[in-house]
């Protein structure tokens, strides 16, 4: 047995709570001392988490007396209800806090000014001193027609194109950011095996969505991305690349071909779900 005092620090709820709790039937307790002082037993404890649970969802106390009042109340089914919701809260709530990181990290997403020559200019030469210069003439020949004038002209327009601008501005949050993701990543080899794993993992998984594991791998593919796109957060990439995935039948053709029939679409639905949507 329990006194009410500990109830109340087991549950965080306060003693008026539950005093409250008693005087409407809610929760009784298991028996009154001599002196008249509540005491709990297990079971009453199980009924307060039940409880406690049904609060977590918002549900008013007249509504949890009815349910909880139910001769017929097939518990299984209301903790699976009840894990049900919880999770999607989760979900919606890790949007929600990653969207006030941002804010919290002064991004800006408001405005979004054209990138110029000089910004441009700026990349290339962080691009320069980062690669050694046989990588840095290869990436020029490969993808500015061989010359850092071809190139440097390529990518002011592809940058200013109002689509790839738009995605830039909810992906980075400024011009700024999106310059300083230009920085190539050193470790990107080990980047690439750590994706690959992480979709392998994924193709074995389809079909178990929707638990804890998930739930990590969510956030392991969101870091591998922060890392390898040089981003704050991937949230709004995620959402992005989720949608791709589940409208462009050909991207998840070709990704399936290599990880197994169903795996984009699992991703994809993953992402969607870590993210409340």
């Amino acid at each position: 047995m329990k006194t009410i005092k500990e109830v109340s620090a087991i549950s965080g709820l306060s003693i008026r709570t539950l005093r409250y709790y008693d005087e409407i039937g809610l929760l009784k307790p298991a028996r009154l001392t001599e002196a008249g002082y509540r005491l709990y037993d297990d079971r009453a404890l199980e009924k307060l988490q039940e409880i406690l649970f049904f609060r977590e969802l918002e549900i008013p106390l007249s509504d949890i007396k009815k349910i909880m009042e139910n001769p017929s109340l097939d518990k299984e089914q209301i903790l699976r209800a009840q894990k049900s919701m919880l999770e999607k809260k989760r979900n919606r709530l890790n949007s929600i806090i990653e969207l006030i990181t941002d804010r919290m990290k002064g991004v800006n997403t408001m405005s979004f000014s054209e990138f110029n020559q000089n910004d441009v200019t700026i990349i290339i030469e962080k691009m320069k001193k980062a690669l050694p210069e046989e990588e840095f003439d290869r990436f020029m020949k490969e993808y500015g027609g061989g010359s850092v004038e071809a190139y440097q002209e390529r990518l002011e327009r592809g940058l200013n194109e109002e689509n790839n601008k738009a995605s830039l501005l909810k992906w980075y949050g400024s011009k700024e950011k999106v310059i300083e993701a230009y920085t190539p990543i050193q470790n990107m080899e080990e980047l690439r095996k750590a994706f690959d794993a992480l979709l392998r993992e994924f193709a074995a998984r389809i079909g178990c969505g929707g638990d804890d594991r998930e739930q990590e791998m969510v956030e392991e593919l969101a870091d591998l991305y922060k890392r390898m796109l040089n981003m704050d957060n991937a949230r709004n990439y995620l959402l992005d690349l989720a949608e791709e995935y589940l409208r462009n039948g050909k991207i998840a053709e070709v990704q399936d071909e290599q990880y197994g029939a169903g795996t984009t679409r699992y991703m994809a639905e993953a992402i969607r779900r870590y993210y409340g949507v």
